[in-house]
């Protein structure tokens, strides 16, 4: 459940701010490359919370 709302999160943000980068520089929105954004963005929030910033129980 965790990794599902972190996806759609990432997806929410990323394409608010695409469209806004986008139509602040008078570019046409690209669907493609911002889903692309948010697979980066989701993968590298799965790898800052399950491994880089795990707390130790020692």
């Amino acid at each position: 459940m965790r990794y599902i709302v972190t996806i759609i999160w990432a997806v929410l943000i990323t394409f608010v701010l695409s469209y806004v980068l986008s139509s602040m520089a008078g570019a046409s929105f690209d669907m493609v490359s911002t889903l692309v954004m948010a697979a980066i963005f989701s993968v590298i929030v799965f790898v800052l919370g399950d491994g880089l910033l795990r707390d130790s129980k020692e």
